[in-house]
This record gives C-alpha cells, sequence and structure tokens, in this order.
C-alpha cells in the first residue's frame, strides 16, 4: 500500500485500520509499520491545518519514541522555536508590565545530565502531524487516505468490517484484524463498541486565538519565554509565542465565544500592556473537559489518544499521554501480528494505560485551580511599595501553586506501571529499573545513548557478566519471541546496585528483574509474551 488522498483506492484487506489521522493515529502507523504490519489510516482531513497550533509541548518521553522512529533530529529542524531558544515560563502582569515570577528549566527543556537522550520540544502540533504524515507514507505497507472517515465498525470473531464514506457520501467496507479508534472526543468507534466518556467539565470557557503581531517583541520586558501568564483584570490570559517572526498564540480565561471574537483586539492589548497593532489569525473557543472512556477495548477494536481520554492541557500531556497510548498498544498488536505475542499480550493495553491517563487527567486538573483569574490581586502594577509587597506576595504563591506544571518530569518518565498481566514484578524491587518502570537512561563512556542500543523487540540487559542468559536466550528461541542481549559493564543505565540480568520491552519498560536466571525461563518469557505455554510460580 501506498499514501493515498483517493478512497477509491482504498484496499480490501488490511491487518490494522485506524480512525483517525491525527498525531496519535499517526503515531500509531508509525509504530505499527516499523515492525512490518500492514496499516491503513482513515482521516478526514485533506489537509493539516496550520491555523491552530493546539498542542505545543512535545515532551521528553514523546522525544524518546521519535527519536526510536528516527524522527526527533527532523522534528527540531522543521521547530520554529529551537529548545535552546528559552526554557523559561514567566508570570508578569503585562509582556510591558511587571515580572511577578519566573519558572526555569521548564517542561524537560534542558538536560539533566543522564535522565534522558532528549530533551523536549515547544513545537505546534501541526509540525508533529506533517511530520508523522510523511513517515506515514515512507513506510512500506502503510497508506494514509485522506478525505474520509469511518462510518461504522462490526466485528466477529475473526474480523472487523469497517464502513469508509468518502466526502461525496460514497462508502466502501474495509476489513481488518484489528481497529484503532483515534478519531478524537467525537469517536465514531467509541460510540460503534459502546463505550461512553465518565467524568466532568469545567464551568468557564476559554478563548484561543492567534494572532500576528511583530511589533510586540520590540515591547516584552521579560526576554524570551515560551509561556508568559498574564495576571492583569482586562486580559487574565496565557500567550506564548509560535515563531520569533512575531505569531503568537494566546487563552483568554473566562471568555466565551461572543465576547472573545468581539473583543480579540483588545484582549491582545490587554496582555501586551499597551495598544499594538495585531491582526488574529484564527481563534478557538473551548472548554476543558476532564473524562475517561469507561473502556477502551471491545474484543479486537481499540481506543487510543483523545478518543479514549480527555484533559485540560495545563502542563502539556494530552498528546503526549496519546502518543504513549499508540506506542503501547502498536508494539504489542505488532507482537501478536507477527507471531511472537501471545493472546493475553493485548490485554495488557488497558490494564497498563488507564491508570497512567487517570494520574494524568487528575495532574492536569490541578494544574488547572490556579490560572492567571485565580491570581489578581490589588495594586500589582504600583510602582510603590505597596505594590512591591503585593507583587512579592503573589510571586509566592505562583511558585507554591505552579511549580508542579512546569517541572512534572516525575509524572513525565517516572510513572510506574504497578498491574499488568504481562510483567513479573518482584516483590522487593521498587523504583528506577524495577519491573513495571522506565529503563533509567544512561549515556555510555564512548557518549552513545543506552536506548540506542536496545533491540526493536525484548532485549536482555546482562550487567557484569551477570549468569543465567542462556536459559533465557533458549526460552525465548523455543517460544519464537525476537530477543537482543546486551552486555555492559557493571550497573550502566539501570540504576540497581551489582550485577543483574534486566528484561526490556520494546516501549523501554522493565518487564522483569533477577540476579539469575529463574528456575523456570520458560515460563518467565512466556509471560512476558503474553502467551500460555506455563503458569508455574517461579513466572508469577
Amino acid at each position: 500500500m501506498t499514501s493515498s488522498s483517493e478512497s477509491g483506492r482504498l484496499p480490501r484487506g488490511v491487518q490494522v485500520l485506524i480512525a483517525g489521522g491525527g498525531p496519535v493515529g499517526l503515531a500509531a502507523a508509525v509504530e505499527l509499520g516499523r515492525r512490518g504490519v500492514g496499516c491503513l489510516v482513515v482521516e478526514p482531513r485533506s489537509a493539516v491545518s496550520t491555523a491552530r497550533p493546539r498542542c505545543k509541548t512535545v515532551n521528553v518521553r514523546t522525544m524518546e519514541h521519535l527519536r526510536r522512529w528516527d524522527l526527533a533530529d527532523r522534528l527540531r529542524e522543521r521547530a520554529p522555536l529551537p529548545a535552546s531558544w528559552s526554557q523559561d515560563v514567566v508570570f508578569c502582569t503585562s509582556l510591558t508590565g511587571h515580572e511577578l515570577s519566573r519558572f526555569t528549566g521548564v517542561l524537560g527543556l534542558s538536560p539533566e545530565g543522564d535522565r534522558f537522550p532528549e530533551v523536549g520540544q515547544q513545537v505546534p502540533q501541526y509540525v508533529l502531524e506533517e511530520l508523522l504524515r510523511e513517515a506515514v507514507a515512507g513506510i512500506d505497507g502503510c497508506a494514509l487516505v485522506l478525505g474520509s472517515r469511518v462510518v461504522a465498525v462490526r466485528q466477529d470473531a475473526d474480523l472487523v468490517s469497517v464502513t469508509v464514506e468518502d466526502a461525496s457520501g460514497r462508502q466502501s467496507t474495509v476489513t481488518a484484524d484489528y481497529v484503532i479508534g483515534c478519531d478524537g472526543p467525537r469517536s465514531v468507534v467509541r460510540e460503534q463498541i459502546g463505550s461512553s466518556y465518565s467524568g466532568g467539565e469545567a464551568l468557564r470557557p476559554n478563548f484561543g486565538m492567534v494572532f500576528a503581531c511583530p511589533e510586540l517583541w520590540g515591547h516584552v520586558k521579560h526576554g524570551p519565554a515560551v509561556q508568559y501568564w498574564v495576571v492583569n483584570p482586562s486580559a487574565p490570559a496565557l500567550v506564548g509565542p509560535i515563531d520569533r517572526d512575531g505569531t503568537w498564540w494566546a487563552i483568554a480565561f473566562g471568555v466565551d465565544r461572543e465576547t472573545g471574537e468581539r473583543e480579540a483586539r483588545r484582549i491582545i492589548d490587554g496582555l501586551a500592556g499597551r495598544p499594538v497593532r495585531a491582526g488574529v489569525l484564527s481563534t478557538d473557543p473551548w472548554t476543558a473537559r476532564m473524562q475517561i472512556a469507561d473502556r477502551m477495548r471491545d474484543r479486537r477494536v481499540f481506543l487510543a489518544g483523545d478518543a479514549a481520554h480527555l484533559n485540560p492541557p495545563f502542563g502539556g500531556h494530552g498528546l503526549n499521554t496519546g502518543i504513549g497510548d499508540a506506542v503501547d498498544l502498536g508494539w504489542k498488536l505488532a507482537a501478536v501480528l507477527n507471531g511472537w505475542g501471545g493472546p493475553g499480550l493485548l490485554d495488557g493495553y488497558e490494564t497498563e494505560r488507564r491508570p497512567i491517563q487517570e494520574r494524568v487527567v487528575g495532574e492536569a486538573t490541578a494544574n488547572m485551580r490556579v490560572l492567571s483569574t485565580e491570581l489578581l490581586a490589588d495594586n500589582l502594577d504600583d510602582g510603590d511599595e505597596t505594590g512591591a509587597r503585593a507583587r512579592a506576595a503573589a510571586g509566592t504563591r505562583i511558585q507554591d501553586t505552579k511549580k508542579a506544571e512546569f517541572h512534572s518530569l516525575d509524572l513525565v518518565l517516572d510513572l510506574h506501571i504497578t498491574a499488568s498481566p504481562v510483567i513479573t514484578f518482584a516483590p522487593c524491587a521498587v523504583g528506577a529499573g524495577s519491573p513495571g518502570a522506565r529503563l533509567p537512561h544512561r549515556f555510555l563512556e564512548d557518549g552513545r545513548s543506552l536506548y540506542d542500543l536496545l533491540g526493536p523487540d525484548l532485549t536482555l540487559l546482562v550487567l557484569d557478566g551477570a549468569a543465567g542468559k542462556k536459559a533465557i536466550e533458549d526460552a525465548a528461541a523455543v517460544l519464537g519471541v525476537p530477543l537482543k542481549t546486551l552486555e555492559l559493564p557493571g550497573s550502566a543505565g539501570t540504576g540497581r546496585a551489582g550485577p543483574g540480568l534486566l528484561l526490556v520491552r520494546p516501549d523501554q519498560i522493565v518487564a522483569w528483574v533477577g540476579n539469575r536466571a529463574p528456575d523456570d525461563a520458560m515460563a518467565l518469557v512466556d509471560k512476558v509474551r503474553g502467551g500460555t505455554w506455563s503458569r508455574s510460580p517461579a513466572a508469577r
């Protein structure tokens, strides 16, 4: 298959059909396609719109996946703002007014030694989406069909029949082994499997817009920042640069569509702190939702991204959580379709992802409790001692209430899977390098990243000559499980002291640890692959 914009070229059958070609659906196709799985992505939009930047934070974890896909450097080349441009968030009374507080080294934009191989990247969502479209088009066996949408899903024990409708209303049927619904908040796939959101919605609206104001950089008093939180009664808002040429995005808090469209220029002047020459390029009214689908699977059909969960954008976790869904589900589906994954592997998808999604929704909701509207106070712009005291008090509150939003790497990197049918949890192993955790990263003495040395499927990491690798290698060979053995001196990259063995999954999650092979190595490998060879106590 090849990339196509004509639904008339739909195949009759495909291994995986993905409904929705936003970043999450495209990421799922890249993960699957790079593993030799045939994919069809069905997307209603013919072109990626640059009118609304939407997500602007591609976090460290997503950048690690992009590195695996050989896309990290390509994204940075296209980003209008390099990560080195600024790693600050500023709170101020206006862009020309008083600074109230500042956070530095935010959102994973600064290196932290060995902790990760890729810093985060601020970039409009449409840049990432265009890159992922190109990546899908370059993978043999993957197709992106534009201008069409999934309208119905029907499945039996062996296949899923998907009805696809093009822009003219003509319908075609495609059969697939599996379907992934990445079709957003109004997901047809979610509706078709009888799943529904549970959760709540914020009480007040927000008004997003993109505007052009080249002169604004000449007025900003606070230096470069990726975000400016404006705290004043005329325009409590969040604003940031899309590029260095004068294109800006803004969110006016508590402003509805009608007011925002009528008073957009006044809001821009309010956040600037002075009249400026600006042109509104696009608007995007929205209300935050905190919702998760009650189930993310019905037999051969799965949900991922916004089709499965929604959270407020504060902290920049929404898209990145969706990419995490795509990676988790993608490698597991590929393992099953390529013959080495057992029937229990797909049971681990919702078991593993739901607690992560719930944690992210909770953290983003907490971040939303204090916005510019909650930070308003008298005398913030006064030039006397009263103003100085008011600003100092505001600065203290900002540091107390907003730090977690901008310094959230523990949430991004250290979320620990605590329940899964395909991870062998060790009762005494907790924290970095333990089962269910992301393998701690390390740059080796020759400068290479540990992650770059991992295999595409399972990797057996052998430290300091730990015994037992052959038993695990032999078990993998018998079960047909692709396994790379990587031997390293000492505890390089694991956070563990002394010799040891670690079985690492394709998503860099540790599936098992031990100082020697278990008595039943076959049962261990079979559990991690989701098989049914054995369920002996040694593998549990």
